[in-house]
């Protein structure tokens, strides 16, 4: 039986080959969410969580699937948790500046060798909770520039697989 609303036009759009309302409608919508400028920060957000949101909407903007934010656990605390392509399993730290100092670095030095290390713990915890152990995970760095002058845009740094697993605690994929 053929679908009733199929090569029926509607306003302007035209549903025909397949392509329905919803389709067209998702695909706009998709559209409108990256149009829309990053949010400001809230007068009394701290600047941590303030660059974690915007990281947020930074991984979305760019194909991310998020999971979980500021996920915690004894020993640790993870900012994000992102799917990446259905399949890669991406463990975000993010590291904010109100500004970028020249020669200075950056917010991703932060992230030694022990913090490596605790996100590698946590990160293999939460994919052991999860059953994820057979799929492939890593770890990046986002770094945050989120400027204090009025109107000015926030800037990103997405160091992609920025680590390796260390430790006893090393994840294989």
């Amino acid at each position: 039986m053929e679908n009733p609303w199929m090569n029926r036009t509607v306003g302007s759009f035209s549903c025909r080959q397949g392509r329905g309302l919803w389709k067209w409608m998702e695909e706009g919508w998709f559209r409108f969410k990256l149009s829309r400028p990053y949010p400001r920060r809230q007068a009394d957000e701290p600047l941590g969580a303030y660059g974690e949101r915007l990281a947020a909407i930074f991984l979305e903007r760019q194909g991310y699937l998020i999971l979980e934010r500021s996920y915690r656990i004894k020993s640790g605390e993870i900012d994000l948790i992102a799917v990446w392509k259905r399949r890669v399993v991406v463990f975000v730290e993010v590291k904010t500046w109100a500004t970028q100092w020249e020669n200075a670095g950056g917010p991703s030095d932060a992230v030694d060798d022990k913090k490596q290390e605790k996100i590698t713990r946590v990160a293999l915890s939460y994919m052991k909770r999860h059953h994820l152990l057979e799929s492939p995970g890593r770890a990046d760095v986002i770094a945050v520039f989120a400027g204090v002058q009025p109107g000015e845009l926030p800037k990103f740094r997405h160091f992609v697989s920025a680590f390796e697993a260390t430790g006893q605690f090393q994840m294989f994929s």
